[in-house]
Order: structure tokens, then sequence, then C-alpha cells
């Protein structure tokens, strides 16, 4: 019998959240013997358990259910954290935001990213952050900065 996203996802966020299925099915009032079965896919928790499930993994209850595993990937992300599938660079380095990406976040042809980057090890990656958004970030941070510059003077 092939193992459901529900059991799959249950399985690898107990393991990466380091937790033995004593201690899981503690924190969710079952036995160890239930969440085996969870886990397995012999049975279904129903959709209490499936919320505490959620929230002590911290994800979404559509995520624990629905989130498809392929081999290698990585388990559901945190609730608010998303993972779009993989993106190859052309020749140019331009590459195609997938659509479920450019859905949720509304964006359209011709609209301008910012392309932040980390090169600190352990956190190295790149972020795109649409234009808008990263210039309202700044004046914000500006203005903060030069009323604490006015209460300083004050002082």
């Amino acid at each position: 019998m092939e193992q459901s996203n529900l059991a799959k996802n249950l399985s690898a966020l107990r393991r990466a959240a380091g937790l033995s299925q004593e201690r899981a099915a503690e924190a969710v009032g079952v036995t160890r013997q239930a969440l085996a079965k969870w886990e397995s896919g012999e049975t279904t928790p129903d959709v209490l358990h499936c919320d505490r499930l959620a929230e002590l993994y911290g994800v979404s209850l559509d995520d624990l259910l629905h989130y498809e595993q392929t081999p290698g990937s990585v388990p559901p992300p945190p609730r608010g954290k998303h993972v779009f599938g993989v993106a190859q660079m052309g020749e140019r380095g331009q590459i195609v935001i997938p659509k479920r990406a450019r859905e949720l976040f509304g964006l359209d042809r011709g609209d301008t990213l910012v392309v932040l980057g980390d090169t600190n090890p352990g956190t190295a990656g790149i972020a795109l952050v649409p234009a808008q958004l990263f210039t309202s970030l700044l004046e914000l941070a500006n203005q903060v900065q030069q009323e604490s510059e006015q209460k300083e003077k004050e002082a």
C-alpha cells in the first residue's frame, strides 16, 4: 500500500522536529501506537488531531494534508513559508518564477524585483522582493532612524 501525503508528511515532520513517536504522540494526546499507524498510513487521524499535529509541527493544515514530497525533497515548509519547486537558470542568467509564486505574490510581466543576497555560511541564498515593497521598507527605516535621531537631540 502506497503511503498517503499525510502519512509521509507526519513521519518527515516528526523526524525533522527531532521528536520520537512517543513524544509527538504525547504532545497531541494520543498513544504512540496511534501515531505509528497514522505515519504508516494504516489509519488516518481525525480533523482535530490533524489540527494539533499541524500546530505541533508549525505547518498549515493544508500542507500537512496535501504537500507532496518527492524523493530527496524537504518536508512541508513552516506556516507562511513556501516551496514553489525548482527554477533553472538560463544562458543569460534568467529564471522563470513558478506560476504559483507569481499568483500568490501578485507578480505580473514587467514588475520590478530587487535581488538580495546573503553569502554567510549556513544562511547563503538569494531573495527576490518586489521593488515597491523594498522601497517602502527603506523609507520606513529612514523615518524611524530620523525620529530616533530627533529624540536623541531633544534629550
